[in-house]
């Protein structure tokens, strides 16, 4: 197994808990471009967002993650097949995958030799999409301090490879046919505890626990409780989400 940073095993439960759903039109998407769809393999999975849609359309999914915590957490199928492995050594047999997806997750990979197990397990014409979504919207205030969080407070506690997902993947090679991308809004309707939630689960806020022992959000929570308003009132948080694909 290659070198695992592993930034979410610690807050799995929360993750689970507060990670936004994809929606639908981007599977739809995806699913469109199919010419089989016996099975799946989700690379990254994490607590099984993406593995448990995907059960819906396939015979088989294999979901992987190098979290034992992260799977512990995940949502279990009798089509789904969770293993513990790398990205770069999924343990799946030659040319048997018809789909392969990422969400919210390629930044983490070798890209090359993600990419060399991609065709190994790929069978002809097999696809491959990946996805990422970048900072979320509510209304300007409140994304005044959402961005004083994420970039002055937060910013030296975010990992490298994080600037993937803030410039949506351009900088990531993407060496596949037939390549097609395109830009969804991923919605959820949320109190201010289901956000401060969210927030929780970012590996840069459990970062700057573990280093300095405090949590930054503390620093923020007075102002949103103040531009939020009545703290169980349901606001919409958007999140653009973009996704390509590819043939393999």
């Amino acid at each position: 197994m290659s070198s695992f940073k592993d930034h979410f095993s610690t807050q799995s439960s929360d993750y689970s808990k507060y990670r936004p759903d994809y929606p639908q039109e981007l599977y739809d998407f995806i699913l469109s471009e199919l010419k089989e769809r016996k099975t799946a393999w989700d690379c990254g999975t994490g607590n099984g967002q993406a593995a448990i849609i995907l059960s819906e359309y396939f015979e088989k999914v294999y979901a992987t993650d190098p979290s034992a915590e992260q799977i512990k957490n995940a949502s279990f199928k009798k089509n789904i097949e969770y293993r513990i492995a790398s990205a770069e050594n999924s343990t799946l047999p030659d040319k048997s995958i018809d789909l392969i997806t990422v969400a919210q997750a390629l930044h983490w990979f070798d890209f090359d030799k993600f990419y060399s197990e991609v065709r190994r397990v790929s069978k002809p014409n097999a696809l491959l999409a990946i996805w990422s979504y970048e900072t979320c919207q509510i209304d300007a205030e409140i994304d005044k301090i959402f961005s004083r969080l994420y970039k002055e407070i937060l910013g030296e506690y975010w990992a490298y490879e994080r600037r993937h997902v803030e410039n949506a993947y351009r900088d990531i090679p993407f060496p596949f046919n037939d390549v097609k991308e395109k830009i969804f809004q991923m919605k959820k309707q949320w109190n201010l505890d289901d956000f401060m939630g969210y927030l929780s689960t970012w590996s840069a806020v459990q970062k700057y626990i573990k280093t300095s022992g405090a949590n930054p959000l503390e620093l923020v929570k007075n102002d949103f409780e103040k531009s939020w308003g009545n703290s169980t009132t349901v606001k919409e948080v958007s999140f653009p989400i973009t996704v390509k694909i590819g043939r393999i």
